[in-house]
């Protein structure tokens, strides 16, 4: 098992929470579909399992709860050809509240051996449920406090996203300096706006990563990050991403649920990299690529070890090594020239460990080179601990949990408002 960051770190994620999510505001229950060209061979003699999915959006947000409903069906289809038949219960538009303890008990009475729970904030109305039902394995996804505690049937799962943002960067840091070197914009005109849900762990450590993809390629690139209080509110959204173009910013990014900063980069004459889905198509003219979690090589994992009646990680975490982390289409006809081949490139240094994107020779915190996992003290130096995020020149992101922790805040990211 993994092992803990202390108070500090733990306490500013568990606190303030992490990335999960969009949502609906009236609770509602639709079971899923298998997909119509799904395999049915082995239904008889297959393996069976019923598993229960708890989401705080539904299909129609086409972000974060649409992802999981990609990665459901992709891997229903790939355990059907294995012969394990899986009968999908899944609640959609449940809030994080007592209505999310009711859809546990319910999956749970309805004879649910797995319930995966999709939102940062079920996972304290889920562990109320658990205890009561330890023949079921209950999972939280995107969170961090299953997997240290007493209850061997409740788990955490989440992926290094992390990697598919810094990727995203770099497209986006090749499109910038392509802009300079066309005369197009000038060096210090090469600006970033990224619309942030929170400022939480989790979107800090996305958006630095996506900051020092785009530096990368393009060293005069700085950034400007409006935080927007909701996971999903298209609205709030769209306003914040025109608001930073008419700052200047010539790349708009999110870490929110909407196409909205798309549509908007768009009618702004700005540049888009998006989160969760292919922004391509609302936002042809803008949208560069886009980076997602694929939550099908998870589901699949869990799922047959359920039927197989196996142990699983009590917290889970991978990225590109196992196809958890996948980026959309490159959008070619407005990428740079020769987006596509730098891209292979940084993918394959990231799949053999010659890149960290945390690495600390890239980037500094008040001028300093970062020496420790925690943020300055009063008197300007680093706070040491004993078990240590930044060894072997990198500040090592998810590797003591799944759930991101790198909260600090870098040179030449401006945070325009109040952090949430």
């Amino acid at each position: 098992m993994k092992k803990k960051l202390l108070a500090l770190l733990l306490a500013g994620s568990m606190v303030f929470g992490l990335a999960a999510c969009g949502g609906g505001d009236n609770p509602s229950e639709k079971p899923s579909e298998v997909p119509s060209d799904a395999p049915t061979q082995n239904v008889e003699e297959g393996k069976n399992i019923k598993v229960g999915l708890i989401c705080i959006g539904d299909e129609n947000d086409q972000g974060y709860t649409y992802n999981f409903i990609r990665g459901k069906e992709t891997a229903t289809e790939a355990l059907a050809a294995k012969g394990i038949n899986v009968e999908w219960v899944t609640k959609y538009n449940i809030l994080e509240n007592s209505t999310c303890e009711d859809a546990n008990l319910e999956l749970a009475e309805e004879g649910c051996e797995l319930i995966i729970n999709n939102s940062f904030g079920f996972e304290e109305h889920m562990l109320k449920v658990a205890p009561d039902y330890p023949e079921i394995q209950f999972i939280s996804c995107t969170n961090q406090a299953s997997w240290g505690d007493e209850l061997p049937n409740t788990h955490n799962a989440f992926a290094n996203i992390y990697e598919g943002r810094y990727l995203a960067g770099v497209v986006a840091g090749m499109k910038m300096q392509e802009m300079i070197d066309n005369g197009d914009i000038t060096a210090e005109e090469a600006v970033i706006g990224y619309v942030g849900a929170y400022s939480f762990a989790e979107v800090i450590s996305g958006f630095t990563a996506y900051y020092l993809g785009a530096k990368s390629v393009c060293p005069s690139a700085t950034m400007k990050v409006q935080f927007v209080g909701s996971w999903s509110n298209a609205t709030e959204e769209a306003s914040a991403a025109a608001a930073l173009a008419d700052m200047g910013c010539v790349i708009i990014s999110q870490h929110s649920d909407n196409t909205t900063p798309a549509t908007t980069a768009q009618s702004k004459g700005v540049f888009h990299t998006g989160y969760n889905n292919d922004m391509i198509g609302v936002a042809p003219e803008a949208s560069l690529i886009g980076t997602r979690i694929d939550w099908a090589p998870y589901f699949e994992y869990v799922i047959e070890a359920v039927v197989n009646g196996e142990e699983f990680d009590q917290d889970w975490c991978h990225g590109m090594d196992q196809g958890a982390v996948v980026m959309t289409e490159l959008n070619e006809a407005i990428a740079a020239p020769g987006t596509a081949e730098k891209l292979a490139e940084v993918e394959a240094a990231l799949a053999d460990g010659s890149l960290q994107v945390f690495d600390t020779k890239t980037f500094t915190i008040e001028g300093k080179e970062l020496t420790s996992a925690f943020a300055l003290d009063t008197d300007g130096d680093f706070t040491p601990d004993s078990e240590e995020a930044v060894f072997d020149g990198a500040f090592h992101e998810s590797y003591f949990q799944s759930a991101p922790y790198f909260a600090l805040q870098i040179d030449g990211i401006e945070w325009l408002n109040s952090a949430f």
